[in-house]
């Protein structure tokens, strides 16, 4: 009974964070075209999200002395590098590609296991590739001699490859008895990338009076400090909250189907608040795109048997348990405790 709602409360958390994680572009793209730069409203958004998760980081702070390289490596990729290219990403393309493009990071993530690490990665993993790959194809209609901005899609794809590096560095260190507490890592993750975005976005430059004006939100005036509430509170800090706590209540494989709707409710709210319109080929390409997302991430081969298993081979062994660390990155892709979608 208690598992049963322990559960039902997990999927209930998954469906609130990947709601508030994909309103996020919705919400940036406003005060972007208001006047704000890209690079000002992502440090807007990390510096505020490290400023109500100090408490937290200020609990977790023995982090420092045991887990320097991780934090650093959140900051840098999951926070910093991340946002900071997804945001000018949707300054040029319409949100719900941008996003879609990210969703490249699991397949990004065998490829690194198996063509970097060489390592071995199931077919099933590997076909969820070419489907997440042949998915992109439609959404940027290739056809078409890429018809988006092909700036813009370079700028998502370095956020994939942003979130690539993170997963990677996730798998470091998960097998140990005390692993980092990913509620921990999140907050120290968020004062590194401020820092960081500091020294990049040089706020004092920003025209701070946009923040005080109203921002257009197809057509209709939204207060811009409303937007940037949102941003900061539900999409940032309430989002990854609820991602990690959901996580520790459901499993990789029913994680992994919420994580993907994300994309698609990024999508629909760019559809319906932005007015940004997909053709059917690119929502067709789309749900190809999250389908091989997910088979990439979820496709864990079965680690071997603590024991000598009757029949089996030793260079069958050595492909599970290496496959399993591969998996166990690839699975990272919005489950860990980097949670890296925007």
């Amino acid at each position: 009974m208690h598992a049963s709602q322990g559960r039902s409360a997990g999927l209930g958390l998954a469906l609130a964070s990947a709601f508030a994680f994909g309103g996020s572009g919705v919400a940036a793209k406003p005060l972007i075209e208001a006047g704000l730069d890209p690079l000002h409203v992502v440090w807007l958004r990390v510096a505020g999200a490290a400023l109500v998760m100090l408490p937290v980081a200020w609990r977790h702070r023995d982090l420092l002395r045991r887990k320097p390289a991780l934090l650093v490596g959140f900051g840098l990729l999951a926070v910093a590098g991340v946002q900071a290219f997804y945001f000018a990403s949707i300054s040029r393309i319409p949100v719900g590609v941008a996003l879609l493009v990210e969703y490249l990071a699991p397949a990004l993530v065998l490829g690194w296991v198996r063509f970097v690490q060489r390592r071995p990665v199931t077919r099933a993993a590997a076909f969820g590739v070419v489907l997440a790959v042949g998915g992109l194809a439609c959404v940027v209609q290739v056809w078409s001699g890429l018809s988006f901005d092909l700036l813009g899609l370079l700028l998502a794809l370095a956020a994939a490859c942003c979130q690539v590096g993170y997963f990677v560095l996730s798998d470091q260190g998960a097998d140990e008895a005390e692993p980092a507490d990913p509620v921990g890592v999140i907050a120290y993750g968020l004062l590194i990338g401020a820092l960081v975005l500091t020294v990049v976005a040089r706020p004092w430059g920003m025209d701070w009076a946009v923040l005080g004006d109203r921002a257009v939100m197809d057509g209709t005036d939204v207060p811009a400090w409303l937007l940037l509430g949102w941003i900061v509170l539900i999409a940032t800090v309430f989002a990854y909250t609820t991602g990690v706590v959901s996580v520790r209540r459901l499993s990789p494989q029913v994680a992994g189907v919420v994580a993907c709707l994300e994309a698609v409710i990024a999508t629909v709210l760019a559809w319906v608040l932005l007015g940004e319109h997909l053709g059917a080929p690119q929502i067709a390409g789309g749900l190809v795109v999250l389908v091989g997302a997910f088979i990439a991430q979820s496709s864990t081969p079965k680690a071997p048997p603590p024991g000598p298993v009757a029949g089996g081979t030793g260079e069958a062994a050595g492909a599970g348990s290496d496959g399993t660390g591969a998996a166990e990155a690839g699975r990272s892709a919005g489950l860990s405790a980097g949670r890296t979608a925007p």
